[in-house]
């Protein structure tokens, strides 16, 4: 019996009190089934009775007596047990509780998926570097370059991938945006250092150094000849274009060998050449939050919760990079999204309140419709800065050093409010005490099981007893295994991939023990092969899935071999 299911059954248990009228209480659409902290309080637990209680006008030991009478007579359900101030602690009869085994294997990829976040229409922000260079860590300074590095772009490229996935899976309808930064001074610089590059004259004071702005500079008179003998004005916008449209590509093809994936690069510069601002800044005033003063445009972010009103226009006319975001949120808003999500680094705090401001003042609620996350720097300890790109070491190399599994999952293991400090040497490392490998072993070994099970002739196919189930190591994975889809459904919820993360190295850790304990292939040729090494396939192939199931939600890999 799945969670869900029994989770069913106890519904209709209720309703079958309030239809004889032993209760008299609004029956709630959905029961919430959990695994208790302590195996021993049972496989199951419930709050039901205390939130219904004072509906009921019962005490909720009361409610919950009344409801466990009935909760007994499920079929699979072998005890209930009154507990605390109402908890129903439920232990299932073994055959019940592994008949989880073949329901998970049956379901294959869908078992974990659930439609708790069905209805929510969300549009979720993540990296949103500049394209004025190649994916990277941090720019450091010269003289640490010998120190620890910071993972900012890179923390955000997995968790904001994690949990697209983590809300998709849980019935949201999403979609990934990187805002490309592509309007304003960085950009005429980039294209300055570029241009000076290609004219072999020295980088600009203030531009942009490294190899990457030589080869751009190369590329770009190889495929525009003539380009050098343009007034400095063309050249700058020929330069900046064609730089622009290679490093976008090239950063485009980062984040998709890192596994990150966007449906939309929205890009900056449309906001302004399209009218969006202008419009913006009138649909604002419209709503009464903008006003004048000393020449400049203001909104009036201070009614709700910003610390100073910000300037939208400044008194030469030119638009502020606030204004920007003002645009591209009612964009995102115009688009449909009600809800929006934004993933920023740890040096944004202040933007907190003023993008909250900025919804409240389009006529939204700043608590639904908009969502700040901010993510904490990870130092990384053993990288090399790259040559190519100067002073910046470059997501692909560090893709190329550690790999995108390690990566991913270690990112994805920690919460993102949370400072990290990691040893590039220790993630590249095939033992237990890498997290991504213990996991991605335990799948691996579960392949390796089926494998070597399908030789000695034990097929699933050929039977499936669940009452043989009973091993008590059986007993406790088949608990970790059911609580997959709660596991999923509060990590979307929360916007935590970390949960995840924890959850399968738990997994992983009682698969390795039912390993140790229980065999799924005869000892000896000469051993009969029966129904008790059929089952156990299934339980095997079950965490199996799981196993894949979960790490393909952090966009990791579940090798067959290792």
């Amino acid at each position: 019996m799945t969670p869900e299911q029994l989770a069913a059954e106890i519904r209709g248990a209720l309703q079958s009190a309030v239809d004889a009228g032993d209760l008299v209480v609004a029956v709630p659409a959905e029961v919430r089934v959990e695994r208790p902290r302590n195996r021993d309080h049972g496989d199951w637990s419930t709050n039901i009775a205390l939130q219904l209680a004072k509906g009921a006008g019962l005490p909720p030991r009361d409610l919950a007596d009344r409801l466990a009478e009935r909760v007994r007579a499920i079929e699979g359900v072998r005890s209930v047990d009154v507990a605390g101030p109402g908890f129903l602690n439920i232990s299932l009869e073994a055959a019940s509780a592994a008949e989880l085994a073949r329901s998970v294997v049956e379901a294959g990829p869908a078992y974990g998926r659930n439609d708790s976040e069905a209805g929510h229409v969300i549009n979720i922000e993540f990296v949103s570097a500049n394209p004025t260079g190649p994916l990277h860590l941090i720019t450091a300074a010269l003289p640490y370059a010998n120190g620890p590095l910071h993972l900012g772009h890179t923390r955000w490229a997995a968790l904001g991938d994690a949990m697209a996935r983590l809300l998709k899976t849980s019935g949201a309808t999403v979609t990934t945006e990187y805002y490309v930064n592509d309007a304003g001074a960085q950009m005429d610089r980039f294209a300055e250092s570029v241009l000076a590059r290609a004219k072999d004259q020295p980088t600009p004071e203030g531009g942009y150094p490294g190899l990457y702005v030589d080869e751009l500079g190369r590329r770009a008179v190889a495929d525009h000849p003539g380009i050098l003998d343009l007034p400095h004005d063309e050249a700058v916008a020929a330069v900046r274009e064609h730089a622009y449209r290679a490093q976008l590509a090239e950063i485009r093809d980062t984040l998709e060998a890192f596994g990150a994936q966007f449906d939309v690069f929205f890009s900056e510069s449309e906001l302004h050449d399209g009218g969006a601002v202008e419009s913006a800044v009138a649909r604002l005033r419209a709503q009464g939050h903008v006003f004048d003063e000393g020449g400049a445009v203001w909104l009036r972010t201070t009614d709700f919760g910003d610390d100073k009103d910000r300037v939208l226009i400044r008194a030469d006319g030119e638009p502020t990079y606030f204004a920007a975001d003002a645009a591209y949120y009612l964009s995102k808003k115009d688009r449909g999204f009600d809800e929006k999500i934004y993933l920023l680094g740890a040096d944004h705090h202040g933007y907190v309140n003023r993008l909250k401001a900025i919804a409240a003042c389009a006529g939204d609620d700043p608590e639904h419709n908009i969502e700040v996350r901010i993510g904490q720097l990870v130092n990384l300890n053993g990288a090399k800065l790259s040559k190519r790109a100067g002073n910046i070491i470059e997501l692909r190399d560090l893709i190329g050093w550690i790999g995108v599994d390690a990566v991913r999952y270690t990112l994805a293991r920690y919460p993102a409010d949370s400072p990290l400090s990691l040893d590039g040497e220790e993630l590249r490392k095939q033992t237990n005490d890498n997290p991504v490998f213990y996991v991605q072993y335990a799948h691996a070994r579960t392949a390796s099981v089926a494998r070597l099970a399908g030789e000695d002739g034990v097929h699933r196919a050929d039977g499936f007893d669940a009452a043989l189930l009973t091993d008590p190591a059986e007993a406790a994975l088949l608990a970790v295994l059911g609580d997959f889809p709660r596991v999923v459904a509060q990590a979307a919820h929360l916007r935590e991939p970390h949960r995840v993360a924890r959850y399968l190295e738990e997994l992983a850790g009682r698969f390795h023990r039912w390993y140790d304990t229980c065999r799924v292939r005869p000892m000896t040729a000469d051993e009969e092969i029966t129904d008790l090494h059929r089952s156990r396939l299934w339980l095997n192939d079950a965490t199996r899935q799981v196993l894949a199931n979960g790490l393909d939600l952090l966009g990791v890999s579940a090798p067959e071999r290792m």
